[in-house]
């Protein structure tokens, strides 16, 4: 994969003029899919694959293009060269770009992540016993993923890593379910088995009739799959600086107002893991971390150098997008044994889900509770609760409800699949919070 990249980038630079520049990033990956269902394998299958993004920068103005990677040296090369030829042309038809950021020199990188994986030929009999006995449904996906980045100044970026995921549900007669997502870099089985184990104990209480919780404010535990999907939410008029200028940001508050988190929360976009490379789509390159929240208060906000010309700024190199990468949520004091004990009386929520902004300035999510939801009595969960509708701030749960944060962290990857193997997690804890509204 490196050598189709470097070939062909030198190939298509070779096809500009000297007023021209070309930005080319590369996204690749050699991945095994094995889809579950029943606990037996339904489909399975090796993926090749790679393509090739272009921005072409000529007299102010911006164009974009792309094309997929054949593996055949004449056949790309000709892709990209239609490609360039299309940019030119439509480069004449469109206004100039006032905050255009132009691609500089900044010096070169090379990373490769060395794991112990589990091989392709490994898989199935490292898999499958675990799962017998189950409704079992899941995805397996498992390789390598690649991500380059070149300008025609001579910049060159290289980005390799190798990880694993399965993304399950177990499925228990009466169609209730538990979600488990287990991933990494490192294979070991005995955690591995050790997981689905703690989702097949679960599933047995799932099997109880599930209780009717009714609308109010309740103590919650939440487990970190569910504390990294309300983390993921500060991707989306969150955290970003061009959505605080632009007023549509929930963060307006502790800009404008000074309001602040709870002093237990602190996160950071910390890319010291590598979980995905400190390289943005520009080929720019961030600092291993930079914190954004410390202790309750809004330290720093992700700022593109779009953003950064466009309002006299400072950029921290972030994706042009300006969402998290590879967040990082500091850690507490609680131990996972304790949970319940503290909890005493309320809900165990293990996963949420379909989240959406109900009050953007206010900072109030709405979504579902799903998946492993439970009610708990007396530091005993008791039984599943029915589906509820919750509608809460993270200026309550992340700030003055909150109560305690677990001790450990947990990596959440980035599971999508559409069009290719998404790099980047969350790392986070769980979190215990005194009050949190379900509403419907």
């Amino acid at each position: 994969m490196e050598m189709i990249f470097n070939s062909l980038s030198e190939a298509l630079f070779s096809c500009i003029d000297d007023h021209e520049h070309l930005v080319i990033s590369f996204d690749g990956e050699n991945s095994q899919f094995i889809r579950f269902n029943n606990a037996s394998i339904r489909q399975t299958g090796l993926v090749d694959d790679a393509a090739i993004e272009l921005k072409y920068i000529a007299n102010g103005r911006t164009c974009n293009g792309a094309f997929t990677v054949s593996g055949n040296q004449s056949v790309d090369l000709e892709r990209g060269k239609s490609e360039i030829a299309r940019m030119r042309l439509e480069a004449k038809e469109i206004p100039e770009d006032p905050f255009l950021v132009l691609p500089q020199n900044s010096g070169s990188s090379h990373e490769i992540k060395s794991v112990n994986g589990l091989p392709f030929k490994d898989a199935v009999d490292a898999l499958i016993p675990v799962m017998q006995g189950m409704d079992f449904v899941g995805i397996w996906v498992n390789g390598k993923m690649f991500r380059g980045n070149a300008n025609s100044l001579g910049q060159k970026h290289w980005f390799e890593t190798e990880s694993h995921c399965l993304d399950y549900s177990l499925v228990t007669p009466s169609h209730q379910m538990v979600k488990g997502c287990y991933a990494g870099n490192n294979w070991n089985q005995n955690e591995y088995e050790k997981y689905v184990e703690n989702s097949k104990n679960k599933l047995a209480i799932m099997e109880r009739k599930p209780v009717k919780i009714d609308t109010g404010e309740y103590k919650t535990w939440f487990e970190a799959a569910a504390v990294a999907d309300f983390l993921g939410m500060f991707s989306w008029n969150g955290i970003s600086e061009a959505s605080l200028r632009q007023g549509c940001s929930g963060f307006g508050r502790m800009r404008h107002e000074d309001v602040r988190l709870s002093p237990k929360f602190s996160i950071a976009e910390d890319f010291s893991p590598g979980f995905c490379p400190k390289f943005n789509s520009e080929g720019e390159v961030s600092q291993d971390s930079l914190l954004l929240i410390k202790k309750g208060e809004l330290e720093n906000t992700l700022v593109s150098s779009r953003s950064a010309k466009e309002y006299n700024l400072n950029s921290n190199y972030a994706e042009s997008g300006e969402y998290l990468r590879s967040p990082k949520m500091a850690s507490g004091s609680l131990n996972h044994d304790n949970v319940l004990k503290q909890l005493d009386k309320g809900l165990y929520l293990s996963n949420i889900h379909y989240l959406n902004w109900s009050d953007n300035p206010g900072g109030r999510i709405t979504g579902l509770t799903r998946y492993a939801c439970f009610w708990v009595e007396q530091g005993e969960i008791v039984a599943p609760i029915e589906t509820m509708r919750f509608d809460d701030s993270f200026y309550r749960f992340f700030g003055d409800q909150l109560v305690e944060v677990e001790d450990k962290l947990t990596v959440i990857p980035e599971t999508s699949t559409y069009g290719k193997r998404s790099l980047g997690a969350t790392t986070c804890p769980g979190i215990l919070v005194n009050s949190f509204a379900l509403t419907l």
